[in-house]
């Protein structure tokens, strides 16, 4: 992921610099000005007329965020980003909901006592960045300074490129001081991460993680390099550095118009590319970045889907999660510039949202016993839902293994498409509701000794399962999507959501599944519950009400349960 800071140029330095160069970074192209210092950011973009592909992108994109991130975490999927694409796109997103995602940073920012990690430091910046979109004051979060670990030099760089790239992007958002920092070997400097960037840039112009030759310059590094210089151009090492960086990018450009990573044009690398020259105030319909009629605008939009979602790669199948987030900010950064607006990094007009006194506490009618579930784990994830290996629902896993409420099968995993068996879904949707385990001796095939008694015996005390007839509940036995419906169905009762549908209703939301015939009577008000609220996903118009729940599937049905009922 990806941010920085836009900045303007002084005309005086500019037309000096230029003097110097046979080509300016900066020339006018197509109508486009230098701009001052003081000058809104993207007023070289302003004559131009609003391009409507990229306003119904911003609302589609934005909409489908929106609809499938009811309760973003701190984290850099389905969280943070969603976040920073939602405030910065104008989008109209309740007040409640980012007054909600505040609270959850709160929350998790007092869970790990201002620690957000020992060694990734660009978990504060991404942090930081967001909580400035919100047009709140990073140097207070829960009562934790977060900007003062970049203060601390040497443990910000010890990343790479992206540390000091995201420490200048998040301390510009909002122009915060340099941060002091008692605990740091060496106290860092604005300038100092300035420089640290500089001496990573590759002889071809571009940047990669470390620099140097043994790196091949990364397009996406390359951009994000240029995010965070574009505030500092004002100092011709750094106007050179930026007019070598986008001659790189300008000759790594592909025929179509689009940025590849990896030997393949995405989604990301144009995001990263369309904000870099946002930031810069240069048009993406700049003669440097117009290739063959096309710009990185035109194949940027190639990725994006119908309902909004964008794919990875164009040869990709199915919504991309990681794509979509990013591609919403730069689709914000796009329309912020058409508009004349601030640029996407700089957030002196964000709107400031009222953050409330305690984190979400349940429904009115929520059962007394149910209570929210809070962070004992932060930061868990596993290697094979994460990284290379990201998973479409890594995001809910981690919100529930950071409470402690799911863990790994072993071994440091997840095994996300294994099936799960009755009992262990019993156990985890115990968890998640906060509920105390009990010994109640409930069904005769349910030993008093096993692991999973006390958690089978609290779901039958408050009603969430009822066994499979005989006394019996057949604990073992692999549980379907439609039972664990049923049983997620109770336990939204619990959590004061209303439930109860007429047959009418039901029949209205089963209908348009093609295999709707065959759910049994006992389980149709629940799977039509469950997909009325978004519980479970109806994209795919089909029930397979019998086919075993998958473990990535619960941990999404408890994740969307829990936020519906405020419970996350």
């Amino acid at each position: 992921m990806k941010r920085l800071n836009s900045s303007m140029i002084s005309l005086l330095l500019v037309l000096a610099v230029t003097a110097q160069m046979t080509v300016t970074a900066f020339a006018a192209v197509k109508g486009q000005n230098i701009s001052t210092e003081n000058a809104p950011a993207h007023a070289v973009l302003a004559s131009r007329s609003t391009d409507s592909r990229i306003k119904d992108a911003v609302e589609k994109t934005a909409a489908y965020v929106y609809g499938s991130t009811p309760s973003p975490q701190v984290g850099s999927v389905g969280g943070d980003w969603s976040v920073l694409g939602l405030a910065r796109s104008g989008y109209a997103v309740p007040d409640a909901y980012l007054a909600d995602y505040a609270a959850s940073v709160i929350a998790y920012v007092k869970a790990v006592g201002g620690v957000l990690h020992e060694k990734k430091y660009t978990e504060y910046s991404r942090v930081i960045t967001v909580w400035s979109a919100l047009g709140l004051d990073a140097r207070n979060v829960g009562g934790y300074d977060l900007t003062k670990a970049l203060g601390d030099y040497d443990a910000t760089v010890s990343q790479g490129l992206n540390g000091p790239i995201w420490a200048l992007i998040a301390l510009d958002t909002r122009d915060y001081p340099m941060p002091k920092n008692p605990k740091a070997k060496t106290q860092a400097s604005r300038q100092m991460y300035v420089d640290r960037i500089l001496s990573m840039q590759g002889k071809d112009g571009g940047w990669s993680l470390f620099g140097g030759s043994a790196q091949a310059s990364d397009i996406d590094l390359t951009a994000m390099a240029l995010q965070a210089l574009a505030k500092y151009t004002d100092q011709k090492k750094v106007a050179e550095a930026v007019e070598r960086g986008i001659a790189y990018l300008s000759e790594k450009q592909n025929r179509d118009g689009s940025f590849s990573s990896y030997g393949s044009p995405n989604t990301e690398s144009c995001a990263q590319v369309a904000v870099a020259l946002c930031e810069l105030g240069i048009s993406c319909e700049d003669a440097r970045f117009t290739k063959n009629g096309k710009t990185v605008a035109d194949a940027f939009l190639a990725f994006c889907q119908r309902d909004g979602s964008f794919v990875h790669t164009t040869g990709g199948s199915g919504s991309d999660r990681m794509a979509t987030e990013q591609a919403l900010y730069a689709l914000a950064a796009l329309a912020r510039a058409e508009d004349g607006e601030q640029s996407l990094y700089r957030m002196s007009d964000a709107k400031t949202i009222e953050v409330p006194e305690s984190s979400r506490t349940g429904l009115p009618k929520k059962h007394a016993d149910v209570k929210a579930v809070p962070i004992t784990a932060p930061g868990t994830t596993f290697p094979d839902i994460s990284g290379k290996n990201a998973h479409p629902a890594q995001a809910e896993i981690e919100a529930l293994a950071a409470r402690g409420i799911i863990n790994g099968k072993g071994n440091g995993l997840f095994d996300p498409d294994t099936d799960m068996t009755r009992a262990e879904v019993c156990t985890i949707v115990v968890r998640a509701h906060g509920l105390t385990p009990k010994a109640v001796r409930a069904f005769s095939d349910v030993p008093a000794a096993a692991w999973y008694a006390p958690f089978v015996g609290t779901a039958y005390s408050y009603g969430i399962v009822q066994g499979v007839g005989d006394g019996k509940f057949n604990p073992l036995g692999t549980i379907s999507r439609q039972e664990a419906a049923v049983m997620v169905t109770r336990a939204a009762k619990l959590c004061g959501m209303e439930v109860a549908m007429t047959n009418a209703a039901v029949l209205d939301e089963l209908s348009p599944f093609a295999d709707y015939i065959r759910v049994p009577d006992w389980a149709r008000s629940a799977l039509a519950f469950c997909f009325r609220e978004g519980i479970l996903d109806n994209t795919a118009l089909k029930i397979e009400g019998t086919k075993p729940i998958l473990r990535c599937e619960i941990a999404v049905m408890l994740f969307r349960l829990l936020s519906a009922s405020r419970l996350l």
